[in-house]
């Protein structure tokens, strides 16, 4: 993995694991829930995190 790729894996770790934690909380329902990991996704493009 480089070091961008790690980068991007990263970076929608971190933001998939604040939108579980609003889930969580009630702050965002699950279709907002799955609307965030499709633009995630396509924002950061993650090498494990979108299988």
């Amino acid at each position: 993995m480089t070091k961008e790729q790690f980068e991007r894996e990263k970076n929608y770790r971190v933001s998939m694991s604040i939108a579980k934690a609003m889930l969580a909380k009630g702050i965002i329902t699950m279709n907002d829930f799955k609307r965030i990991n499709k633009i995630l996704l396509t924002e950061y493009k993650p090498v494990i995190g979108g299988i």
